[in-house]
């Protein structure tokens, strides 16, 4: 119990009526007049009344303003608003009486604290300090929760704990004292929550099939329903992640009936951009299903990461093909797969430019694994003003991935090296005009044989 006495000054103050003058009778006719004069006041002035409340104290309920249904998971915050329904209930008004400070339903230095009883969540908020609360008014105090993950459904009560102070009594001593008496109170109401049952999302496994840089692959995903509800007309979809590389090209699977507990395997399709790495990427996945109230909703949305093979690359890795000018030759060159993929049907083409010409400018590969080699065979033709250098013929090698898509890779370089004609046999079989005379020669020696054997006979 708490006292408090207030003293208010006096409002009148008395003086001896001696030495109002020399002569006593002319004290007494001084007093009358006074007399006279206070007489005249009392009677046209009213006496002042004050107000004195007997009985009262604050009544304090609590609830939560907007819904009070979360699902797990989730991080809120809670508007809980504190409602004093305590009234006055009886009122004295008369003179003599001094006016109090306080009213005895005002609950004064009101201080909330909001626990989780047995409720999955966690309170994040300290006790709200909201002041006094007077009779017929509200006070909000604002608490941020987060639900566990895992939480079981159902309805939970959160001990809402409330410390007040009150003034039960107000005693006057005179006219210018009052104490008072004031009583400290600590009470909880609970506040009722909804926790939903929800599908959740667990991802048991995450496994991809030729999902490389620049190609299409598959994502095979098996998830579990971690959750407390069990989702019917189920369907698992995928979605982009932000600006992942990870584009689905087929997003969405049928899984039908979704229990609690149940485990389901999937398969994905999807595409990777060709400027990505060979890394791992995140990827969005829910669940859209029909709930207990046969609404159909969405989980939330779990992130994974996949993992992204490397490009599918090729290196030429034979030596620099010679030729001279004027030159007509069969070059080969090899290509080799140094990506992270198989390719299929593969064709080198390449790109003959002054002075190279050629009429046979695309070669056969077949299949090729990582690390494997395909000779390409191409006839190109050196013009005879040829510089003599090395020069760099543009290839490129189109192919099929594992999802029979069509690609190309990237241009490749080809050296090739024009050089002096060396003579000799070499040197005469490689240059077209000398092999034109020689078969002139030949032709012109067949046909004189011929004549000389035609005349002997």
């Amino acid at each position: 119990m708490i006292k408090i006495r207030e003293n208010k000054p006096k409002t009148g103050s008395s003086q001896s009526i001696t030495g109002f003058g020399p002569s006593r009778h002319h004290n007494l006719l001084w007093f009358g007049s006074l007399m006279v004069i206070a007489c005249f006041f009392i009677a046209v002035t009213p006496a002042s009344a004050g107000t004195k409340y007997m009985a009262g104290s604050p009544e304090l309920s609590a609830y939560i303003d907007g819904t009070n249904e979360l699902s797990p998971g989730d991080t809120v915050s809670l508007n809980v608003v504190i409602e004093n329904k305590g009234v006055n209930q009886f009122k004295f008004v008369q003179s003599g009486i001094m006016d109090r400070d306080d009213l005895p339903n005002t609950a004064k230095f009101l201080t909330v604290a909001l626990n989780v009883g047995d409720a999955p969540l966690i309170v994040k908020s300290d006790p709200q300090m909201l002041g006094d609360v007077k009779g017929s008014t509200t006070a909000t105090a604002v608490f941020n929760i987060k639900v566990r993950a895992d939480a079981p459904a159902g309805t939970y009560d959160l001990p809402l704990t409330l410390d007040y102070t009150y003034m039960y009594e107000a005693d006057q001593y005179g006219f210018d004292t009052i104490e008072y008496l004031y009583k400290v109170k600590t009470e909880t109401v609970s506040l009722p929550i909804t926790i939903k049952p929800e599908v959740k999302l667990a991802v048991v496994s995450v496994e991809t099939t030729q999902l490389n840089v620049g190609t299409e692959g598959y994502i095979n995903l098996t998830v579990r329903n971690i959750g407390h509800e069990s989702g019917k007309k189920a369907v698992l979809k995928i979605s982009r992640n932000g600006n992942s590389p990870i584009i689905p090209t087929q997003s969405s699977v049928y899984i039908g009936d979704f229990p609690e507990g149940e485990t389901v395997t999937t398969q994905f399709k999807a595409s990777i951009s060709s400027d990505a790495q060979a890394q791992t990427y995140p990827l969005d996945i829910l669940v859209n299903y029909e709930n207990y109230e046969g609404d159909q909703v969405n989980s939330d949305i779990e992130t994974i990461g996949v993992p992204v093979g490397q490009k599918i690359e090729f290196a030429v890795t034979s030596d620099a093909a010679e030729v001279s000018p004027g030159q007509k030759k069969v070059i080969k060159v090899t290509f080799k797969n140094i990506g992270g993929a198989t390719v299929y049907n593969a064709q080198a083409r390449i790109s003959a430019v002054d002075p190279f010409t050629s009429n046979d400018d695309t070669a056969f590969l077949g299949t090729l694994a990582p690390g494997e080699t395909g000779e390409a065979a191409y006839e190109v033709s050196v013009d005879s003003t040829a510089t003599l250098k090395e020069y760099g013929l543009d290839s490129e090698i189109q192919y099929r991935d594992a999802l029979d898509n069509s690609l190309i890779s990237d241009t490749l370089k080809i050296r090739v090296n024009v050089v002096k004609n060396t003579g000799g046999i070499a040197g005469i079989l490689s240059n077209p005009l000398a092999l034109g005379i020689i078969a002139v020669g030949i032709i012109i020696i067949g046909i004189l044989v011929y004549l000389r054997k035609k005349k002997n006979m």
